[in-house]
């Protein structure tokens, strides 16, 4: 039997992806700062992700139970949408600590467990290859440093066999959507710089969000590549056609088309 650590384990996508490891053969641990239930295969594991030494006693909580991980599954993120010029300090901090931190803190801690073969996946997002839009910055500024830091990762952790692939998620269906909505909604009643046309913006953001995909479909992709013998670097699921083709115009253009369309 497969031993896999998941981090963010009892979100949406996380108790989607723990279900489906489970079903084909491994026993999960499934770490996260609020656990699940234990059950067959499943062993919860409480841990801040952002904090070193509760990263440090989750080890001690697998090396219990195992000497050897053959792969560690990143989940555990969280969303905002703010104002670059308008967030807090704290807010900016806390992004880049959890999106980021989390994942170097656990991949440090957990390395001696990784046996010569393991897999490493992390989940960033179709932003990291795309210009963020408005006010949803800093949620792309740190999946794109997750991203980079996972491609970094996987050119030194080669060299001990262990290979790092990135799964870049578009929409999905989890309670990161609802937050998102509050987030928008939130931003729109308290900004205090932006004349910012509400109603617009939240059919953008809807347009954006709108083809979302159910968490099994997250699951099932992520264990298609941990299962590959040599997993390429990146995969993508459900690109959103509009920023796809919005990428594709000139910067100046893009900057253009959103100016007109929140400023009306």
């Amino acid at each position: 039997m497969k031993d896999i650590l998941i981090t963010g384990a009892n979100g949406g996508m996380g108790r989607a992806t723990v279900d489906w490891f489970v079903k084909n053969g491994c026993r999960v641990f499934a770490l996260d700062r609020d656990t699940c239930e234990a059950r067959d295969n499943v062993i919860p594991i409480q841990a801040d992700v952002t904090d070193e030494s509760s990263v440090s006693a989750a080890l001690e909580a697998v090396r219990a139970e195992t000497d050897s991980l053959c792969g560690i599954i990143h989940l555990a993120g969280i969303y905002m949408l703010d104002s670059l010029v308008e967030m807090e300090p704290e807010t900016f901090e806390r992004a880049f600590r959890v999106n980021v931190g989390g994942a170097f803190l656990v991949n440090r801690t957990f390395l001696p467990l990784l046996q010569k073969g393991a897999k490493i996946i992390l989940l960033t997002s179709e932003l990291a290859v795309r210009d963020p839009l408005p006010f949803t910055g800093l949620y792309g500024v740190t999946k794109t440093a997750l991203d980079q830091y996972a491609y970094s990762l996987r050119m030194e952790l080669q060299l001990m066999g262990i290979s790092v692939s990135v799964l870049r998620a578009g929409a999905v269906d989890t309670g990161m959507i609802s937050a998102s909505t509050k987030a928008l909604d939130n931003f729109c009643h308290h900004t205090k710089l932006y004349a910012v046309n509400a109603k617009r913006f939240r059919e953008i953001v809807d347009g954006v969000e709108a083809r979302k995909i159910p968490p099994a479909k997250i699951a099932t992709k992520l264990y298609r590549i941990f299962t590959r013998k040599k997993p390429a670097f990146a995969y993508s699921i459900n690109r959103n056609i509009l920023l796809i083709l919005l990428d594709f115009l000139p910067k100046r253009a893009r900057f253009f088309i959103i100016k007109k369309v929140l400023s009306r």
